[in-house]
C-alpha cells in the first residue's frame, strides 16, 4: 500500500474520433510506447483519459453511405483507394486488420463520445475505446445505432442496459460538444492529438519510439522547468 501511495500520476490525455483509422493506429501506437516507458519507470502510474472531436459534427443521426462520403471527401474512388491503401499498410505495422468494406454508413459519432465520457466517469474507457474502434474498422458496426453502442459497451465490461438508458436521453450531449469546442479553441484541428503531463502535446498517429521519446522527456523535466 506504501508503495501505491508514493507512484507518480503521469496523465496522457488523448484527443481523438472513433471513426477516424490514424485514432486507432495512434491508439496502438502509445500502448506500444507506452509498454516501453513502463518497462524503465515502474514507479510510475500512466492514466490515460480520452476526449471527443468530431470530424463530422453535421452528419444526421442516420449517417450517410460510406462510399459515396469517402469519394466526396477525397475527390473520387480512385483517389479515396489510394489514401486508404496508406491507411491499411500503417494498420498492419501494429496489427490492425481494417475491413473498410464493411463499413456501409459513415456516422455521426456525438453518442459514442457520450457513451466513452459516460465509462470515463465510472474509472478507465479504454477497453471501451477499443471495443468501438474494433467494431467500427474490423466488424463494420454502424456506431450511429444506440443499441449497437449499449451491445458494444455490455462486451466492454460496462453495464448494458445502463447504457441504452443513458443513450436514450439526453446525458453527456452539453458536455461532449462543450469539449469539442475547448479543444478547437485550443488550436487542435486534427487528430489523433496527445498531450503528456498537461505539458507536452503531439499531433499525429506518431511511431512508439517517437511517443516515448516526449514521454521519457516529460517525466525529465519539473513541472514548471522552462
Amino acid at each position: 500500500m506504501q508503495q501505491d501511495r508514493a507512484r507518480r500520476a503521469f496523465g496522457i490525455d488523448v484527443i481523438s474520433d472513433v471513426v477516424c483509422p490514424w485514432c486507432y493506429i495512434g491508439k496502438r501506437r502509445l500502448s506500444a510506447a507506452l509498454s516501453r516507458v513502463a518497462q524503465r519507470h515502474g514507479d510510475v502510474d500512466f492514466r490515460v483519459s480520452w476526449h471527443p472531436f468530431e470530424l463530422n459534427p453535421d452528419l444526421p443521426a442516420e449517417g450517410v453511405d460510406r462510399r459515396r462520403y469517402l469519394e466526396d471527401k477525397f475527390g473520387g474512388r480512385e483517389r479515396a483507394e489510394e489514401v486508404y491503401a496508406r491507411v491499411r499498410e500503417a494498420g498492419a505495422s501494429v496489427g490492425l486488420a481494417f475491413d473498410f468494406e464493411r463499413i456501409a454508413r459513415q456516422p455521426n459519432t456525438l453518442d459514442a463520445h457520450r457513451l466513452v465520457a459516460w465509462a470515463q466517469r465510472q474509472g478507465a474507457a479504454d477497453t471501451l475505446v477499443e471495443a468501438l474502434f474494433r467494431a467500427y474498422f474490423v466488424d463494420g458496426v454502424f456506431l450511429g445505432e444506440r443499441d449497437a453502442l449499449a451491445a458494444i459497451a455490455g462486451a466492454a465490461g460496462f453495464d448494458a442496459d445502463a447504457a441504452r438508458s443513458m443513450l436514450a436521453g439526453s446525458d453527456g450531449v452539453d458536455e461532449v460538444r462543450a469539449l469539442d469546442a475547448r479543444v478547437r479553441e485550443l488550436g487542435v484541428t486534427a487528430v489523433p492529438f496527445f498531450v503528456f503531463d498537461d505539458r507536452f502535446a503531439v499531433s499525429g498517429a506518431q511511431e512508439p519510439d517517437a511517443l516515448a521519446e516526449v514521454i521519457e522527456e516529460a517525466l525529465a523535466t519539473p513541472s514548471g522547468a522552462g
